[in-house]
């Protein structure tokens, strides 16, 4: 039987005004919708996050398209960076550091990796890769262009770009090359030196030909210092019954450069350990991301007595210094001159329980959630 001429004429304008709708909406006949697995916040973080603090959900959905007229970049995400900073963002009322604190209920953002599917604006083309801030889920569309950047060289690895040619290989040559100006010879210490920065910054100081003796939170990653990265020394934390005592004992002549990662009872045990004209690259206070109640340093009196330099920084006031640091970096990894380790979990799924490890120290390297094939 034939369907009525009513039925059809109301069909019809159904149609059209659903067009009508999608163009005003930016969308475009033949825009595809796929399933877009994300991690949101679930709870506000007080002490140490814990996994339930995040939800993963499965049933969300996203529109493969850009708004017409909008310089907007659409990406498949393909690795996710995990930082301790990203904590801090979790928190209420947080300050914001590179970005804006996460609300209940939204996506959690932070740095990765994603190739580009569609690009409203000039500077991004559909098949290139960029790195920058991106959401934690499967695809994301991504209107603030100006904090995501090309990818110059694909003959590395691109989870790279998480890490050693992102955002923390960045702030390794920004806080330790740039602020501490580093001088053969010289001593340097570092915290939290097998994490993503620090295992950067101790080769980054062979390569300058100074002494390098760095922390770490296991005898597990003492040895990787020693063996893999090529620190002269290093010392598991956690085992050493007098942090002061354990730094004396790797610099019974001082220290000239600490780049801290740490802060607390760490950075006093440096200060009393400095050399006169020191300087201390302010990087990272992990030791107290977690506490509702910071810890003192003590011995800040051992700036005047002997005349120590320390300054904090924000390395995403440094991202013009990115191509005279992927000239400097890129020739030592595929000489073999730096190395990098990485600790990957697959899966968004896995990406909680990734973010929580780097506060009990679970990561072996770079953490780094992987979503997709290159």
């Amino acid at each position: 039987m034939e369907t009525p001429r009513y039925i059809k004429e109301n069909f019809k304008r159904k149609k059209e005004v659903l067009e009508v709708r999608n163009k005003m909406a930016g969308v475009a006949e033949g825009a595809v919708m796929k399933n877009n697995k994300k991690v949101l916040l679930k709870k506000y973080v007080s002490g140490f996050p814990q996994e339930s603090d995040l939800e993963v959900v499965t049933n969300e959905t996203i529109l493969l398209k850009v708004p017409q007229e909008s310089n907007a970049v659409l990406v498949k995400n393909l690795y996710l960076s995990c930082d301790p900073f990203l904590r801090v963002l979790m928190s209420d009322l947080a300050e914001p550091i590179y970005i804006e604190g996460f609300h209940l209920g939204n996506v959690i953002r932070g740095f990765g990796v994603s190739r580009v599917l569609e690009s409203g604006h000039p500077d991004f083309k559909e098949g290139e890769y960029v790195w920058g801030i991106t959401g934690w889920e499967e695809y994301s569309l991504i209107t603030d262009t100006e904090k995501i950047f090309k990818i110059p060289f694909t003959d590395v690895p691109l989870s790279y770009y998480t890490g050693l040619l992102g955002m923390a290989g960045l702030t390794a040559y920004i806080g330790f090359n740039e602020m501490c100006s580093p001088k053969k010879g010289e001593y340097v210490f570092i915290s939290a030196a097998s994490g993503a920065v620090g295992q950067l910054v101790g080769q980054l100081g062979k390569l300058k030909g100074c002494y390098v003796v760095g922390t770490a939170g296991s005898d597990e990653k003492v040895e990787l210092l020693k063996t893999k990265f090529g620190f002269d020394d290093a010392f598991n934390y956690k085992t050493e019954k007098s942090l002061g005592v354990a730094v004396n004992r790797c610099f019974p002549n001082g220290i000239d450069i600490y780049f801290d990662n740490v802060g607390g009872a760490m950075l006093d045990a440096a200060l009393l350990n400095m050399r006169a004209n020191g300087r201390i690259s302010a990087c990272g206070m992990i030791s107290q991301y977690n506490l509702e109640e910071p810890e003192g340093v003590h011995f800040l009196v051992k700036m005047l007595t002997k005349r120590l330099t320390m300054k904090g920084f924000n390395v995403i006031d440094h991202f013009s210094v990115y191509p005279k640091f992927l000239e400097v970096v890129i020739p030592y990894i595929k000489n073999g001159e730096i190395t990098y380790l990485e600790d990957k979990a697959d899966g968004i799924e896995n990406a909680p329980a990734a973010l929580v490890g780097l506060f009990t120290g679970k990561n072996v390297g770079k953490q780094l959630v992987v979503l997709a094939d290159e």
